[in-house]
Parts: C-alpha cells; structure tokens; sequence
C-alpha cells in the first residue's frame, strides 16, 4: 500500500495564520522543559563529568599512567560543566519536544499515516539508548587502551635481584646507616590496614607510589593518600586535556545515535518504494563496504576501533532487512504488524512441517521395478507370465485393455478412463432465455 493514500481523514482545516499560531505555542511550550532541566543539572554536572571520565580513567590506570586529565585555563572546568548541562537538559527533553513537534504535525496526518509515526519515534529512541549503552560499556573501553597503548614501550629494561656482598674485614657499620640500609618501601597489592603519617608503599599491579600524610587539620587524627604514578624510561606520556576528551566523547555519541537509525532509514525507504528486500540481501558486500567507510568516518584513525564500529553497523543493515520483511508498508497501514509477523512465523513453521512429514515407506505403486517378477500383470495374466494379446496367444504382444461397458470403470489399475454421463442440473433452465 502506497504511502500516499488518503482517506480517514480526522484533522481539521486551518488557516495560514492558525498554523503560525499553533507553531509558536508548541515552540514557546517545547522550551518550557530543557530550561529549568539546565539550572536543575548544572549542580550535578560535576557528577556528569566524572561518568564521562571514567573510561579513560580506566585505561590509563590499566596502562600504568596517571589517571589526570588537564584544564588549561582557569574557566575551563566550568565552562565545560555549563556544556554538559546544556546537552543533558536536551537530551532528557527529548521526549517533550518530540511530543510537542507531534501534537503540531498530528492534525495533517492521516490515520493511517500516524501508524508509521507510532512505529518510527520508539524504535528511534531504543536504537539510540542501545548504540549509546553498546559505546560506554563495550567499545569506548577497548578503543581508549588501543589508542593509549601506541604510546607504551615494547619492552622495558629489567635487572637482577642482587644480594651484596659481604667481606670478613668489613666491620659493622654505624647504627645510622644501617637504618639507612635496612629501609625500603614496603610492596603490597592492597592498602596497609594501620596507617601512619609518613608511610609508603607501592602496589605492583598499577605501578603507583603512595605515601600517607596528615590532613591540614593536624588534631583530626587522620590521614590522606596521595599517589605518584611509577613511569619507565622511553614511554610518550599520555596526558589529555579535558575540553578535547569532553568533546572526543561528544562526538562519538552523536555518530553512533545517528549511525544506530539505519535499521529505520531502510525501513522508511521500503515504505516509500525505493528499495526491497530482495535488492538488499543481493547488494550486501556494497553493504558492507559501505558500512566500513561509515565507520572510518566515525571512529578514530585505527584499525581497532573502526573494526568495533562495523560489527555492530552490518548487523544494524541485517535487522533492517528484517524489520521490512516483517513490517512492510502494508501491515502498518492495517495495524496488523504483530499479527502478520505471528503468521509468517506460524506458516515457515507450517511449510517446514509439511515438508518433512512424508512418510519414506509410502511409495507410488508406479515407481515399482518394471523387472520385478514378483508385479502385478496389469494385463490380467499371471505374476511371472510374459504380457501376451487379447487372445491371439502370441508371446510379447501389447496388451490391449478390455473396452468396458459405458458407465463402468474397469477393474485394472491401467484401465481407461471412461467419463460418467453427465449429471443433470439441479436448477431448473431460465424460462426466458432465448434458446
């Protein structure tokens, strides 16, 4: 069904000035949401920040480098805050606006046009929730250790554990230094449980120096931990500025929200006649070439990441090839795009049923071997007899059925067919007709 069909109509006509009218007022009650949503976030933006943040966090300890990004100028924390709110508040707004941008369009629509809409905004807001989940909690962790590893060395230079050596006519040193001597830093995975202003240790397994000190309130009785990040020789230090990584981070958002409506752009062009299914599923390696230069465009300049963004991109080609198959434009004008996609699965079902459900011991009787002694004579005569005539007695002449009386069928299984006489109508003939 074309897209392009109207009946049903339920809206009401409006002047020019009356949609200028009703334009202002949904614009004027779109904005009543995102601004008071802004001074509400702003508190919370620091809380923002650090979600953001913590993927490359993650990676730089995981690499044995601070965990630090930079600000490098006094007002760019909060500038940088101020941004987040902004982009929170619109982005929880969303759905206000949206509503809103409906309601106006709503009047013009056809019945049967709002069902497309009722498909299109939902499906729009999950590929967007599940692209973003799928870049913060899978991809964006992986890329961040890819992309900080080019940094590290390859192999770090190592020394034996030596023992010194002690002579016979050595004397004992002083007291001081073998205090000296005797002190080094105490190496544990784990912070030490009794703490003390002064105390070091080293965890092995993120390469830190930490050192406990008093906190500016001398009588509180407590202490601060303070970490030094242990870096080798030859490694480029990795050190990200926060306005850059912010934006690093809103970029990908934004290209992965948009990358993530495929699935419905191929279903909009389906509805609209532009392309089939079949066209798809025969195009698929331009498909994937496609999808790869999508990705390249995304992603950051490295093998790693664009691979990450185009196993998810193909599959999203996949699913829209699916959803046309199972939501054409026919099943959203009726409202039957659950019932149609039961039935297709019901019928494969079905098909798949019947196919395999016949019986290998239920064989034709025709498809027997001629050669058989033990078949039946068609001709009447006995099982392993030669065909002989009708009664000529000669041996390997045809047999020639009996002609059966008319309106009788014979008996043998090559018997011919003789027609029935045809059964008179029970209708009685059209007195009127001309003859």
């Amino acid at each position: 069904m074309p897209l392009d069909q109207r009946h049903d109509f339920q809206g009401s006509m409006m002047s020019f000035g009356d949609h200028l009218d009703e334009l202002r007022r949904r614009l004027i009650m779109g904005l009543v949401v995102p601004l008071p949503l802004m001074i509400i976030l702003f508190p919370f933006a620091s809380d923002i920040r650090g979600i953001l943040t913590r993927p490359v966090f993650g990676a730089l300890r995981a690499e044995g480098l601070p965990a630090q990004l930079q600000a490098m100028n006094p007002a760019e924390t909060l500038a940088t805050d101020l941004k987040l709110s902004i982009i929170f508040a619109l982005v929880l707004s969303c759905p206000w606006i949206l509503w809103q941008a409906w309601k106006f369009i709503e009047p013009g629509l056809y019945k049967q046009e709002r069902r497309f809409v009722h498909l299109l905004i939902p499906g729009s807001a999950i590929l967007t929730v599940a692209g973003l989940a799928l870049l913060y909690f899978g991809m964006l962790p992986l890329m961040l250790r890819v992309l900080i590893a080019f940094g590290l060395p390859g192999d770090v230079e190592t020394y034996p554990i030596t023992q010194p050596e002690q002579s016979e006519a050595t004397t004992e040193p002083a007291a001081e230094d073998s205090e000296h001597a005797d002190a080094r830093i105490m190496i544990t995975p784990q912070r030490p449980e009794h703490l003390e202003p002064g105390m070091f240790w080293i965890t092995p397994d993120l390469d830190e120096l930490h050192v406990a000190i008093p906190t500016r309130d001398q009588t509180s009785g407590e202490v601060r931990i303070l970490s030094i990040p242990l870096i080798p020789e030859g490694m480029v230090l990795q050190q990200y500025r926060l306005k850059e990584y912010i934006n690093f981070i809103l970029i990908l958002m934004v290209g992965i929200s948009i990358a993530f409506q495929m699935p419905l752009v191929i279903l909009l062009l389906g509805w609209l006649g532009i392309i089939r299914p079949e066209i798809l599923e025969r195009n698929r390696r331009y498909a994937l070439l496609g999808c790869g230069v999508v990705s390249a465009v995304i992603t950051p300049a490295d093998i790693v990441s664009m691979g990450l963004m185009l196993v998810p991109l193909y599959a999203l080609y996949e699913f829209g090839i699916l959803l046309l198959k199972i939501a054409p434009a026919e099943r959203v004008a009726k409202g039957s795009v659950f019932k149609g996609a039961v039935e297709d699965v019901l019928g494969r079902f079905d098909r798949g049923g019947e196919d395999g459900s016949e019986d290998p011991d239920d064989e034709d009787p025709d498809d027997e071997d001629p050669d058989d002694p033990d078949r039946p004579n068609p001709g009447g005569g006995g099982g392993g007899s030669a065909p002989t005539g009708g009664g000529s007695g000669e041996p390997g002449a045809p047999v020639t059925p009996k002609q059966a009386p008319q309106g009788t069928i014979s008996s043998g299984s090559d018997a011919p067919e003789v027609d029935s006489p045809p059964a008179e109508s029970e209708e009685p003939p059209d007195r009127g007709a001309q003859p």
